[in-house]
């Protein structure tokens, strides 16, 4: 049976754990450690410990830290159980009314007025960063923050994508143009739900470093004895002009602390690259990392993808900009894969996005 971790929260573009789990069984030994320096969603560090190695994740993102945390270091379900009991049992609706009646358009037609005000709780009590309980609460109030909520109870919000966070304003109209209400939900009770379900899984095992970092900043934040382990990178670096996750994670940046507005370019230089000099030299930056903190004779794997640059163009830049390693590279074998079901296409139906993915099987031939 499918971990059920890994749905923990539905991620705009992800690779599948098959992806991960064919690479990672492929390429490694038990005991060894994986590498994901874009850890996403979490995909390659909890397929690596349920494949029986270590894993080291980093981002910049606070959505992809909070829930590489959570699928990887759970707390027991215990004690979350015992503080969800314990935060319900410290809340006062009456204290929080006011900020609900004084929160933005937005929120007052996303969320009906008693779920807000337990959302404005949550977010203002909620340690994620500091406590490991609180983070898996954290990571599932994301999962349900938004979602089709006319087709399933798992959502918190106003219909919505599960994806992405769409803008205020388009979210606003569509909800005015179709007549619809947030619905109402006990946001304690759906939280106690879904860790149930989740933790009908067994607790993953191994050891997971979760660095909330740049990229870049991996040679520095890496023990050197650590490096000798790393046998495998698994990662998918963002693509070129396709996606921001500041911008499309917008609303679970703020249950996290953020802003209360899509923003972009405050928390990451590199989120969407609209030129390709400026993307290959940040994929230059990423092998820069990657020669320092690999093992010799380690293996890298790489799903990357692109709306305006052909895989081919895709293969040379990508084998090209390995030269920046410092290291002997040998590319073993690529694939190009067509996306069949785009995810944009739920929200944005006709746009152009991108239409295949090129995974590519690199060695550090030293």
């Amino acid at each position: 049976m499918r971990h059920r971790f890994h749905a923990l929260c539905p991620y705009f573009a992800m690779f599948p754990e098959s992806f991960a789990e064919y690479w990672i069984k492929r390429l490694t030994k038990p005991n060894e450690t994986v590498l994901d320096p874009f850890s996403g969603r979490g995909t390659t560090a909890l397929t690596a410990l349920l494949c029986g190695r270590n894993a080291i994740s980093s981002d910049v993102n606070d959505v992809a830290v909070c829930l590489t945390k959570a699928k990887t270091t759970p707390p027991s379900l215990g004690r979350l159980k015992a503080r969800l009991s314990q935060l319900r049992g410290d809340f006062e609706p009456q204290t929080w009314s006011g900020l609900t009646r004084e929160a933005d358009e937005f929120f007052q037609h996303a969320y009906a007025p008693a779920t807000l005000g337990q959302l404005l709780y949550l977010r203002e009590t909620l340690k994620w960063k500091r406590s490991r309980v609180d983070n898996m609460i954290s990571a599932l109030a994301l999962g349900s923050l938004h979602g089709e909520s006319q087709s399933s109870t798992r959502y918190l919000s106003n219909q919505m994508p599960r994806t992405i966070s769409t803008k205020p304003r388009y979210s606003v109209k569509f909800w005015k143009d179709r007549k619809l209400v947030a619905p109402e939900r006990d946001a304690f009770r759906l939280l106690t739900e879904m860790a149930k379900f989740r933790y009908e899984s067994p607790l993953p095992r191994g050891e997971s470093t979760i660095l909330h970092t740049d990229m870049r900043n991996l040679p520095r934040v890496i023990d050197p004895v650590t490096v000798k382990s790393i046998r495998c990178a698994v990662t998918s670096p963002p693509y070129l002009n396709v996606t921001s996750f500041e911008e499309d994670q917008w609303l679970r940046l703020w249950f996290l602390g953020g802003l209360t507005f899509p923003k972009k370019g405050i928390m990451s230089r590199d989120d969407r690259h609209g030129t390709a000099d400026n993307y290959w030299s940040f994929i230059g930056d990423m092998w820069r990392s990657l020669g320092a903190v690999m093992a010799e004779d380690s293996h890298v794997v790489i799903r990357i993808g692109s709306r305006r640059i052909s895989p081919d163009l895709l293969k040379r830049g990508l084998t090209g900009c390995g030269q920046f390693s410092g290291r002997k590279v040998k590319l073993v074998s690529s694939k190009v894969t067509e996306i069949k079901r785009r995810q944009t296409d739920a929200f944005r139906p006709g746009t152009k996005g991108c239409v295949v993915e090129l995974d590519c099987h690199f060695r550090f031939a030293d």
